[in-house]
């Protein structure tokens, strides 16, 4: 692989790609909201490993913004080797308790833009036989805690049918699902996480070491941690009125509204 594309780069999981990718020798393209910030990444980066890198300014709730990440995508001219589809954030209050709007422009980044940018991307790539694609989902898709855990239930079993419909272009496509990791995410959220006990918390490094050797090994749902292993194999197992009794406990509020990933 020589170019690589990121969404929600300048924070996070997406920060650690960006960082390692980079590491790996590729070319980036950043991919995030903020300007300022993606502009520091990109210094950051040329300075510190000798890449490449581009930027692109997106907002993923805009369509004509996730149509404008999808045309770069879609450039013969100029292709893209890995897609990492990681922008995402999660809103503090109920489903009910929210704006519709709010909640729509959640899906909007949280999966509409996955299905489009993967579309692009896995067009392009078996248009030239190899590439990559990462879906960023989440061990809460495995669980029933409100519209942010049906989101990602959506992007692993997306990424699990294209997949398949990418068996033996020499494409792959891998969801990573990890659990409670130390980034700002739930802070940004507002999402009093206190409680959980550190043996739970994952580093970002290395779960993005972890991904980035999974997607070598062409597996198609990446799990990072044993403890989430273990897990999600339990969670296949136990009846889903035990599953959605035991959701209403999950991630308890505190002041804030929403945090990006």
């Amino acid at each position: 692989m020589s170019t690589a594309l990121v969404t929600g780069a300048t924070a996070g999981i997406g920060l650690s790609f960006a960082h390692q990718l980079a590491e790996r020798g590729h070319d980036v393209v950043l991919v995030a909201r903020d300007r300022v910030r993606l502009e520091n990444l990109s210094d950051e980066l040329r300075a510190k490993y000798d890449v490449g890198t581009e930027i692109l300014v997106a907002d993923l709730s805009d369509r004509a913004d996730t149509g404008k990440v999808a045309e770069r995508l879609s450039d013969a001219a100029r292709p893209v080797d890995l897609l990492v589809n990681n922008a995402g954030y999660s809103l503090k209050k109920r489903f009910l308790d929210n704006d519709v709007s709010e909640e729509e422009a959640l899906f909007d980044v949280l999966c509409r833009a996955v299905l489009v940018l993967s579309h692009a991307a896995a067009g392009a790539m078996r248009e030239r036989g190899n590439g990559a694609i990462v879906n960023v989902s989440s061990v809460a898709g495995f669980i029933t805690s409100g519209t942010y855990s049906a989101e990602k239930s959506f992007v692993t079993v997306f990424t699990e049918g294209l997949s398949g419909e990418l068996a033996g272009s020499g494409v792959t496509a891998t969801a990573l699902c990890p659990g409670f990791t130390h980034t700002e995410f739930h802070d940004r959220a507002g999402i009093n996480m206190s409680g959980i006990p550190k043996f739970m918390w994952l580093d970002p490094r290395r779960l993005v070491r972890d991904c980035l050797d999974d997607v070598g090994k062409g597996k198609v749902v990446s799990v990072p941690g044993g403890q989430y292993k273990a897990i999600v194999a339990g969670l296949r197992l136990v009846p889903r009125a035990l599953v959605r009794s035991r959701a209403r406990t999950v991630h308890r509020p505190k002041d804030g509204s929403k945090g990006s990933r």
